[in-house]
C-alpha cells in the first residue's frame, strides 16, 4: 500500500499547491479582484472532471496492463511539456508576457485558457491520480478498502494549502514556488509509474482478475440509479457554491490572495476529510447546531458592514463554510457507492463541483446584481440538513424528537433571515450591478432633505465617494477626497510651489481609480486630470450614467478617463515612450476595502515614481480597516529615496476619516504653508533603517500587514511608531451616515 499513498499523497499535494501559486500569476493580469480566484477554481475543477473523466474511462473500458501502458505514456508526455515550458518560458508554471490581456473583454474565458495553456496537462495528471491509483489499488489488494487513500490524498492537499500563506508565501518567491513545483512533479511521476509498474506485474494473477473483486459481497449493488447520482451532483454543487461563495465574500473587504482563499479551501477539505474517514464523525445534530449559530453570525456581520471586525468575520464564514460542507459532504458519504462504482462516484462528485464553478464565475454574475450565492447556497445547506433530520431515528424518545423538531424549526427561521438581510441590505440600492470586477451599488441618502440629500456609490460594504443633489452643493469634494485630506493639500501646494517660481498656472494630476471621479472637483480650468480605471460600470455611472454623479461633467479642467488595469495602462504608456509627468498621482484602487496587492509592491511604485514630473508627488490612500500599510509605503519610500509624509484627517462636515501617505523627492515639500495651516495633522517620517518586509512582484503576504485583533484606531501621533520593525495601525475606513 505504501507505494499508493505515497503516489497519491505526492500528487494530492501538488494538485493544491500548484492552485494558490497560479491564482498569484493571475491576479496582477486581471485586476486583482476576487472573481480571478473563481475562474482559477472553474479551471481547477473542469480539469479535475477531464481527469476522473480519463480514469473512468480507463477503468472501465481496459484490462488493467493496457491502463497501466496508457498512463505511463501520458506521464511521459506530461514531463516533457513540462521541461519544454521551463526551456522555452524560464519557468515551468508561469505565463508568459504574451498572456497579459489587452483589454477587459471576457476575463473570465481568457483567465481559463491561460492556465490551461501553462498548467494544463500536468494538472490534469495529477487530477487523474485519486481516483485511477484508487481503482489498481482494488485490483491489486483486493478485499482492502481504497477509501483510506481518498482521506489521505485529502490530508495531502490539506497539508499544501494551509502550508503556503504560512510557510511558502512569505519567505519563497514566485519564481522559486514555480521551479519547486515542476521539481515535486518529477518525483510525483516516478512514484506513479512505480505504480505502474506494480498493476504490469499483478495484473495477470488470479487475485487481481476483475471477477476476483466484483464478487466480493460488497460489491453485490447494482449499478446506482439516477435518483441516486442526482443526489450525489446536488450535494457536491451545492458544497462547491458554498466555498466559492464564501471566498468572495471573505476576499472582497481585505485583499484578494492566497491568505483569504487557502482558509475555506482548507476547510472545505476539512470536511471530505472527515466525511470520508469515518461515517461516525458527521454528526447531523451538532451540524444543525453550528449553522444555526453560523447563520445568525453571518447574517450580524453583514448588518454590521465594515464596523464587524476581521476576526469576527473569519469565525463566521468559516464556521458558516464548515458546517454547510459538513452537511453535504456528509450526506455524501452516506450515499456512497460499492468500490466497484469508485470512479463513477469521483466522476459525478467532481461535475458537481464544475456546476458550482460555473455557477458562481458565470451564471451568478449573470442573474444577480449581488452576491447572492453566499446566502442561498447557506440556505440549501440549511435545507439540506432539515431533510436529512425529516426521517425518525429508531427507538426515538419524545425528548429527542422535541428537541429534533426545535432545531428543524431554527433552521428555517436562519434560512429566512440570512435572505431577509440580504434583501433589505440590497434593496435600499438606487441602482446596482454585478460583474467580474463586483458589486456596485448607488444608496440614495436623506431623501427627505432636500439640502443634506446625495447619492452614494459603494462597493461592497465601503463607500467610495459621494455627490450632493443640491445644485449649490453639488461641486463639493467630499469623503476622502476633500480639500483638507492628503491629496487635496499635495495638489494645493503644487498650486502655490509652481505661482512661486513664476510658472503657468495647471497642473497635471493622475488617479488610478476613479470611484465617482471626486478629485475632478479639486481640479481648475487651467489642471488635466487623467483617471485608470478597470470597472465600466464605475467609468459609466462617474460620466452620469443614470443621472447620479457629475463631477467629471462638471469639473473646468480637461478630464479624460483611461479603460483597463492602471498597471498595465501605465506599463504601456512608459513603453510606448509616453512618461505622464504627473504634479500629482494619487494612488485610491481599492476594491471595497480590498487591496489589489499588484498595485502596492516595489515594482508599482516605482513604475509610478518614471511617470511624475521632477518634482511631482506620489499621493497613496492607505485608509483600510483591516490592514496596515504604513510600514510597508515606508519602506517603498526608502526604497525609491523619497521623503514620506503620512496626513490624517478625522470625519466631519463632507470628510470621511483618511489617511494618506505622501511620497515626495523634496524633503520640505510637506513643510509649506499649505500643511502647516491645515486643519489635518501631518506627520513627517523619518526613513533610517532598514525595512523588515516589503512586498514585491515576486514576493508579497497580506498576513505581514493585517492589524492584530482588538487594535484600536491610532491618533496621527501613533504613526511615529510606525518605522520598520514595528508594529502601528491604521484608522478605519467609514461608511457614510445611513
Amino acid at each position: 500500500m505504501l507505494r499508493y499513498a505515497l503516489a497519491i499523497f505526492t500528487s494530492a499535494f501538488l494538485l493544491f499547491g500548484v492552485q494558490p501559486l497560479a491564482g498569484r500569476y493571475a491576479l496582477p493580469w486581471f485586476g486583482g479582484t476576487p472573481a480571478v480566484w473563481t475562474a482559477c477554481m472553474l479551471f481547477f475543477q473542469a480539469a479535475l472532471l477531464g481527469g476522473y473523466a480519463y480514469a473512468h474511462g480507463l477503468a472501465s473500458r481496459l484490462a488493467p496492463r493496457t491502463q497501466a501502458r496508457v498512463h505511463l505514456g501520458l506521464l511521459v508526455v506530461a514531463v516533457a511539456v513540462l521541461g519544454a515550458r521551463a526551456l522555452w518560458e524560464g519557468s515551468p508554471v508561469a505565463p508568459g508576457p504574451g498572456w497579459r490581456p489587452a483589454d477587459t473583454d471576457l476575463p473570465v474565458l481568457r483567465l481559463v485558457v491561460m492556465l490551461a495553456a501553462t498548467i494544463g496537462l500536468p494538472f490534469f495528471v495529477l487530477s487523474t491520480t485519486g481516483p485511477l491509483l484508487q481503482s489498481w489499488f482494488v485490483l491489486a489488494r483486493p478485499g482492502r478498502s481504497p477509501y483510506p487513500l481518498y482521506a489521505l490524498s485529502n490530508v495531502g492537499s490539506l497539508l499544501a494549502l494551509l502550508g503556503y500563506p504560512f510557510l511558502v508565501e512569505p519567505w519563497v518567491g514566485r519564481g522559486a514556488q514555480a521551479w519547486g513545483w515542476g521539481a515535486g512533479f518529477v518525483v510525483f511521476a516516478v512514484a506513479c509509474a512505480v505504480c505502474a509498474v506494480d498493476v504490469l506485474r499483478r495484473a495477470g494473477t488470479p487475485e487481481a482478475a476483475p471477477e476476483a473483486v466484483t464478487s466480493l459481497p460488497d460489491n453485490d449493488e447494482p449499478r446506482p440509479g439516477a435518483r441516486r447520482t442526482l443526489a450525489w451532483l446536488g450535494l457536491s454543487a451545492c458544497a462547491s457554491v458554498l466555498l466559492l461563495a464564501t471566498t468572495n465574500q471573505l476576499s472582497q473587504d481585505v485583499a484578494a490572495g492566497p491568505f483569504l482563499w487557502v482558509m475555506p479551501l482548507a476547510l472545505y477539505l476539512v470536511t471530505f476529510i472527515l466525511a470520508f474517514a469515518r461515517e461516525s464523525f458527521y454528526s447531523r445534530a451538532l451540524c444543525t447546531v453550528l449553522l444555526i449559530g453560523s447563520g445568525a453570525g453571518v447574517a450580524h456581520v453583514q448588518t454590521a458592514g465594515p464596523h464587524a471586525s476581521l476576526w469576527v468575520q473569519l469565525v463566521s464564514y468559516a464556521t458558516a463554510l464548515f458546517a454547510g460542507c459538513m452537511v453535504c459532504h456528509g450526506e455524501l458519504y452516506r450515499l456512497r457507492p460499492a468500490p466497484r462504482h469508485l470512479s463513477a462516484f469521483y466522476l459525478w462528485v467532481s461535475a458537481g463541483g464544475v456546476l458550482g464553478g460555473l455557477f458562481v464565475s458565470v451564471l451568478a454574475p449573470a442573474l444577480f446584481r449581488a452576491y447572492w450565492e453566499f446566502p442561498l447556497s447557506l440556505v440549501a445547506c440549511c435545507l439540506l440538513a432539515l431533510m436529512g433530520m425529516a426521517s425518525q431515528p429508531e427507538a426515538e424518545t419524545r425528548s429527542l424528537r422535541l428537541r429534533r423538531v426545535l432545531r428543524g424549526a431554527m433552521l428555517l427561521i436562519v434560512a429566512g433571515n440570512l435572505v431577509y438581510t440580504m434583501a433589505r441590505e440590497y434593496g435600499r440600492a438606487s441602482f446596482s450591478a454585478r460583474n467580474f470586477f463586483g458589486v456596485v451599488r448607488v444608496m440614495a441618502q436623506f431623501q427627505d432633505d432636500s439640502e443634506q440629500r446625495f447619492y452614494s456609490l459603494r462597493h461592497g460594504a465601503i463607500t467610495h465617494g459621494w455627490q450632493y443633489v443640491a445644485p449649490e452643493r453639488r461641486s463639493r469634494p467630499t469623503t476622502y477626497f476633500t480639500r483638507e485630506s492628503g491629496l487635496g493639500l499635495a495638489i494645493a501646494e503644487q498650486r502655490r510651489l509652481r505661482a512661486a517660481v513664476g510658472l503657468p498656472p495647471g497642473l497635471r494630476v493622475g488617479v488610478l481609480g476613479l470611484g465617482v471621479g471626486t478629485t475632478a472637483a479639486l481640479m481648475e480650468a487651467e489642471d488635466s486630470l487623467r483617471f485608470y480605471e478597470i470597472n465600466p460600470v464605475v467609468i459609466a455611472l462617474a460620466q452620469g450614467e443614470g443621472g447620479f454623479f457629475s463631477f467629471l461633467h462638471d469639473s473646468p479642467a480637461k478630464v479624460d478617463v483611461v479603460e483597463g488595469d492602471a498597471r498595465i495602462s501605465l506599463e504601456r504608456e512608459w513603453e510606448r515612450g509616453e512618461p505622464q509627468g504627473f504634479d500629482v498621482l494619487a494612488l485610491d484602487t481599492f476594491s471595497s476595502d480590498a487591496v489589489p496587492v499588484h498595485l502596492l509592491t516595489q515594482e508599482a511604485v516605482a513604475l509610478y515614481v518614471k511617470h511624475l514630473a521632477p518634482h511631482g508627488v506620489l499621493a497613496l490612500h492607505i485608509s483600510n480597516v483591516h490592514l496596515d500599510l504604513v510600514p510597508l509605503t515606508l519602506a517603498h519610500a526608502r526604497a525609491l529615496g523619497l521623503k514620506a509624509s503620512f496626513v490624517f484627517h478625522e470625519t466631519s462636515g463632507d470628510a470621511l476619516r483618511s489617511n494618506w501617505m505622501l511620497l515626495s523627492p523634496d524633503r520640505e515639500f510637506s513643510w509649506g504653508p499649505t500643511f502647516t495651516k491645515a486643519q489635518a495633522r501631518v506627520r513627517r517620517l523619518g526613513l533610517r533603517g532598514e525595512p523588515d518586509f516589503t512586498w514585491t512582484d515576486e514576493l508579497s503576504s497580506v498576513l505581514r500587514v493585517l492589524r492584530h485583533p482588538g487594535t484600536a484606531a491610532p491618533d496621527v501621533m501613533d504613526v511615529e511608531a510606525s518605522s520598520p520593525g514595528t508594529q502601528a495601525t491604521t484608522p478605519v475606513s467609514q461608511s457614510e451616515p445611513e
